[in-house]
């Protein structure tokens, strides 16, 4: 069980200073702020109560300008971490973990983000005619969060590993078919003919290594 980060108890507070309301927690901590602007801003307590079977949990990070911005815990509602996630720009990237309420391990999620601000993001990715050389793709998106890097999934009784999959920018590595879900945040945009090209020189070959200069939170 953990010690609530925030506190059991909190007050709203309405008008002061910069913020347009937020909470104080019971060791004085100002939680929840909105801005002047109506946007989410600094640390953040979510609660969500079971619904339809589902379990409810409680979520806590950051906001940064109204999005998700690094490193988030997910708890059980009785206190049990079940979740770390990380993100950027308001998506999921970099590593994802989830747990048993035993605290184990049971699925290791790997996630690349999309810069929603911009028409077309840049990723490099490594030139196999060229040793340790990379070559840049550009990208065209509209915000999202794909599948990048290596997912494992693990018994949750004895926590055995049970399978692994790895995928290069939202695409199954192995039999070249793409994953039934590849975007879950927002609807896959059109492959650019730089990936087209890239996918069809390399379709046969095992491994493919991407570097995407993301700097975390």
């Amino acid at each position: 069980m953990r010690c609530l980060l925030f506190g059991l108890l909190m007050m709203s507070v309405q008008g002061y200073g910069q913020w347009k309301s937020y909470k104080i927690s019971v060791r004085g901590d100002t939680l929840n702020r909105l801005d002047m602007q109506g946007m989410k801003q600094g640390p953040w307590l979510n609660h969500y109560d079971q619904v339809r079977g589902e379990p409810g949990y409680e979520e806590e990070g950051y906001y940064k300008n109204d999005r998700k911005e690094g490193e988030w815990k997910l708890f059980s509602l009785p206190g049990d971490l079940v979740g770390i996630e990380h993100y950027k720009w308001g998506f999921k990237d970099g590593i994802c973990q989830y747990f048993t309420m035993h605290g184990d391990v049971r699925l290791v999620q790997s996630w690349k983000a999309l810069n929603p601000d911009k028409q077309y993001d840049t990723i490099e990715i490594e030139d196999l005619d060229k040793l340790d050389s990379y070559r840049k793709v550009v990208i065209k998106n509209e915000g999202a969060a794909i599948k990048h890097g290596t997912w494992k999934y693990f018994d949750p009784e004895t926590g055995q590993l049970l399978r692994s999959e790895t995928y290069t920018l939202g695409k199954l590595e192995g039999d070249g078919k793409a994953a039934a879900a590849t975007v879950t945040e927002k609807k896959a945009t059109p492959k650019p003919k730089e990936i087209e090209d890239f996918e069809k020189k390399n379709g046969g070959k095992k491994k493919v290594r991407v570097r995407d200069g993301s700097t975390g939170g």
